[in-house]
């Protein structure tokens, strides 16, 4: 595993930080994750499944307001134009038709009650913190620092490639309707990626910035490898699920 901490020392042409952010990618996205691997091997109970989804909504309900702070940063119209897109993706046009609305018709579909789906009090605590770091970063963090950790939509197609083929083949109670969430994402992730990537090497244009968004990349990649790991301890055997988080009936 590399350290990406002084990854920008002197300082990187355009394709050679381009290289580094995709090895942070190559390394360290969540489809490395044992979780992962246990999902797309067929080995995740319907208690785990029930987990993931209803821990991921947190995760899915934070990006639009996440985008949201992410256009309060930015001065130049053009780029809100651009992302102000991800929030359409997200909320739909009329605020309750897009992926958040997806992804709650996949948690029901799992068997889980969407009132408690939304209400996101079932979630760990880790998952919660997670979600919450993110959105401070977002934030708090510089314009560029914010656009730059949304890179990890570079990888996005790559572990819905693995996943739903895996999901369709591997559980028998998951459908292509179950999973509709996913029709739409590789093409929006591509879009999303390609303009951001395009933004952070052409604003990189220090040693200092370059090393910005690596960090910011790792940073994120951090949190959605933070989130499988909190799955993995509550709900993988022999489980350690903390006080009022979901406790499937199949885990009592």
């Amino acid at each position: 595993m590399s350290d990406f901490r002084d990854a920008a020392r002197g300082g990187l042409s355009k394709s050679e930080l381009e290289a580094v952010l995709r090895q942070v990618g190559d390394e360290r996205y969540h489809n490395r994750h044992p979780f992962h691997y246990r999902m797309t091997s067929g080995a995740l109970s319907k208690a785990e499944m029930q987990a993931w989804a209803l821990n991921r909504y947190c995760y899915q309900a934070v990006i639009p307001r996440k985008d949201a702070t992410i256009l309060a940063h930015a001065e130049d119209p053009a780029f809100r134009a651009a992302w102000r897109k991800r929030i359409e993706d997200h909320d739909g046009e009329d605020g309750w038709s897009g992926g958040i609305a997806r992804w709650l018709h996949l948690a029901t579909s799992l068997g889980l009650d969407a009132e408690a789906v939304k209400s996101e009090r079932l979630a760990l605590p880790a998952t919660r913190f997670a979600v919450g770091a993110y959105l401070s970063f977002c934030t708090n963090r510089t314009l560029f620092e914010a656009v730059a950790s949304s890179l990890t939509e570079m990888f996005s197609p790559l572990i819905i490639g693995e996943r739903v083929p895996a999901m369709l083949a591997k559980y028998d109670y998951i459908t292509e309707d179950t999973l509709a969430y996913f029709n739409r994402r590789p093409e929006q992730a591509s879009r999303d990626a390609d303009f951001a990537l395009a933004y952070v090497l052409s604003h990189a244009d220090t040693a200092e910035r370059q090393q910005q968004a690596i960090d910011a990349l790792v940073f994120k990649c951090d949190i959605l490898w933070a989130m499988l790991d909190a799955l993995q301890h509550a709900y993988g055997a022999p489980g350690n699920i903390p006080p009022g988080a979901f406790r499937p009936e199949s885990v009592q």
